[in-house]
């Protein structure tokens, strides 16, 4: 029989699959910022180790006092120049912080300088002051109600911008006759806001706002996190804290208790909200609305040792050297969280907040 030839079969051409660029990872977060005096400078240092990373975008910060001016100025320079922007503007304000101060009798003294010790403690005038705002009133000390901060703020921060900038900012100050935080946003930000958020008692006079007084907001809100849960889209929220929680030993000395009670009375709102969406989210896994923003909320902490050695007359040190001291080490306090927990950003909480439940 003959034999029939078949034509081989050329192979199948092997299609390439079509490769898409993997798209860069971003993450959204919040950051709540605390107030602490001259210790927000090392707030200023995480901002600037943050304001670093392209992937992480900021979409509401909260703040008071010290925190609230980071705040408001990193807000204003992301609007007006990105990243780079937002650290040359923060960079720009600490530096006039510490410019408007220079002539301020509150420095250290020799031995201070000598030892690198960063306190006011054994300052003649620092005891003068600490003695005298527990007898005379601000209304007596400060009669015309000064503040150097205004001048500084109105140079460092254009709130027309603020008003319409894409990033949310919430400042929390204290209303005096009520007692109840009240929370300013962008398009009510003044300078008058900030120093009110900002206002000790003991030192300044009540700032008035559309015919309320107000005092510092840290005695109501250290910062206030509900806005951030509420009204912003991030589901990661990164707490600054410059007031330590926790403090070893038993103050003894009038100074060392003093500095205690403030930080246990400008903590405790904060600890009453965390403790509060502890308990929330326990009780609202799988629920819808607000509830369910609370079960996905994640948190996380940004701190250092670095603050236990801090006492409360430092809070009042404006030198330049202190400032950069403070910012290197939140550089480094970021740093470290971010090697830590860089990766957990937008995945899981860092912070236990079921941990704030204990000993309730």
């Amino acid at each position: 029989m003959p034999v029939t030839r078949t034509k081989a079969k050329k192979p199948l051409a092997r299609k390439t699959p079509k490769t898409t660029a993997r798209k860069p990872r971003t993450v959204p977060i919040d950051l709540g910022l605390q107030g602490g005096g001259a210790h927000g400078a090392f707030t200023w240092g995480v901002l600037d180790r943050l304001l670093e990373e392209s992937w992480l975008t900021f979409d509401g910060l909260s703040g008071t006092s010290a925190g609230a001016m980071n705040a408001v100025v990193m807000a204003d320079g992301l609007a007006a120049g990105g990243p780079e922007g937002a650290r040359a503007a923060l960079e720009a304000f600490w530096r006039r912080v510490s410019d408007a101060a220079q002539l301020s009798p509150l420095r250290r003294g020799p031995l201070e300088i000598l030892t690198g010790t960063w306190t006011l403690d054994f300052s003649p005038l620092f005891a003068a002051l600490d003695v005298a705002s527990r007898v005379l009133s601000p209304y007596d000390t400060n009669p015309l109600g000064g503040n150097p901060l205004r001048r500084v703020l109105a140079e460092s921060v254009d709130f027309a911008r603020l008003a319409k900038a894409p990033t949310r900012v919430f400042v929390t100050a204290t209303n005096v006759r009520t007692g109840r935080g009240h929370v300013f946003r962008n398009a009510d930000l003044t300078p008058d806001v900030l120093l009110a958020s900002a206002c000790l008692p003991t030192l300044f006079q009540a700032v008035e706002i559309d015919g309320e007084a107000y005092w510092d907001g840290g005695y109501s809100g250290n910062p206030s996190m509900a806005p951030l849960i509420r009204e912003c889209q991030a589901s990661d929220t990164i707490l600054v804290q410059i007031n330590p929680i926790e403090r070893p030993g038993t103050p003894r000395s009038a100074r060392e208790i003093h500095n205690r009670l403030n930080e246990i009375a400008f903590n405790s709102v904060l600890l009453k909200e965390m403790r509060t969406a502890a308990m929330l989210r326990q009780y609202v896994e799988g629920a819808k609305g607000e509830g369910a923003v609370f079960a996905r909320m994640r948190v996380h902490r940004i701190a250092s040792d670095v603050m236990l050695d801090l006492g409360y007359s430092s809070k009042l040190i404006a030198e330049w050297p202190f400032f950069c001291m403070l910012r290197d080490e939140g550089r480094k306090a970021a740093t470290a969280f971010l090697d830590a927990h860089g990766k957990d950003l937008g995945v899981r909480s860092t912070f236990d907040l079921d941990t704030e439940l204990e000993g309730m």
